[in-house]
């Protein structure tokens, strides 16, 4: 190559970085937000399923009892009197 056409070449790629580093940068932060966000979806669906599998136990446990071991039951985990404290569930 010449030398005009060097420094023209060379000016194409200063000009081609100089647009292309900040757009670069914007990728991969937007692309770091699709990740965040993916993994929050993939919480919340963990979440979804624990809830389902508790739910799916205290229904069969209910379908195991009487009525008034049921009113017991409920009373235990917080649900049978209105005055009762509530008891929160942790699950880990």
């Amino acid at each position: 190559m010449t030398e005009a056409q060097r420094r023209d070449v060379q000016a194409i790629f200063n000009r081609m970085s100089a647009a292309a580093k900040p757009l670069g940068g914007e990728l991969i932060a937007q692309e770091q937000t699709l990740d965040r966000l993916f993994a929050t979806a993939t919480i919340a669906e963990l979440q979804g399923h624990l809830r389902l599998v508790h739910l799916a136990a205290h229904l069969e446990t209910r379908a195991l009892l009487d009525t008034n071991q049921i009113a017991r039951y409920q009373q235990l985990r917080g649900y049978g009197e209105p005055n009762a404290p509530v008891q929160h569930h942790h699950h880990g």
